[in-house]
């Protein structure tokens, strides 16, 4: 089973949590409100919501190095194939940008652990993460991202992988790509034809038999009807 499908999983079974953050931007910068933000269920935000969510927007957490580790990673964790898009390319350095800022307790564990990524790359291969070649920034996750197997001496970069592949997989499926890759489709609308007719006969019912072709037309469902006073069906429009 590939990465892909153990995040699919996890994802699908419990539900990946623990979110961490940060904070710090300018205040005076204004941007239009997200629409993509904006959107969901009817009634929408509060205005307080929609302020906040503003005010999140305006600023800016990660620097630039650091948008461009997460950019190597987010796709180590989940990268594309032939069905779907890599991490990057739904936006989730976006997502965990964020994810950061409204959970400013967590300033120190992302950017902490994106240190930790220089600090052992400089001590065991003598450049920076982002100088690393593939395999090496691999044996590297390899050695923080399966806690049971990690070395002792590791364990603040399993703690920073354990977090960033959270935040990943949660940025990832709540994304129109992640929906269509873990197959699924949300509230559909249903084709109720009434009570059956069984049913209404147990009870005593029957059906007006001179309605049957009028009520039960699949073709016509999304068609609105007329009906007079006395509540008898008079023609569709």
């Amino acid at each position: 089973m590939n990465r892909r499908e153990n995040l699919k999983l996890l994802f699908t079974g419990t539900l990946a949590s623990g979110f961490l953050l940060t904070n710090c931007a300018p205040e005076d910068k204004k941007l239009d409100y997200s629409p993509r933000i904006e959107g969901g269920t009817a009634g929408g935000r509060t205005e307080e919501e929609k302020l906040y969510d503003q005010k999140l927007l305006s600023e800016t957490f990660l620097t630039e190095d650091e948008r461009k580790k997460l950019n190597v990673l987010v796709d180590i964790i989940m990268p594309a194939d032939t069905d779907s898009p890599s991490a990057t390319e739904v936006g989730v350095v976006d997502f965990i940008e964020f994810m950061v800022k409204d959970y400013p307790g967590y300033q120190t564990p992302m950017r902490g652990g994106l240190m930790w990524l220089d600090h052992y790359s400089e001590d065991n291969y003598g450049k920076i993460f982002l100088a690393l070649d593939q395999s090496e920034k691999l044996e590297i996750i390899d050695q923080i991202a399966w806690p049971e197997k990690a070395k002792s001496e590791m364990e603040g970069g399993v703690k920073f992988f354990n977090m960033l592949r959270n935040l990943t997989s949660t940025g990832y499926f709540t994304t129109e790509a992640g929906f269509k890759y873990l197959g699924y489709v949300g509230n559909r609308p249903n084709v109720w034809d009434g009570v059956p007719e069984e049913v209404m006969k147990r009870h005593g019912f029957e059906l007006p038999k001179k309605y049957l072709d009028t009520y039960l037309k699949p073709e016509e469902r999304g068609e609105l009807a007329q009906w007079d006073d006395e509540g008898n069906i008079l023609r569709k429009v």
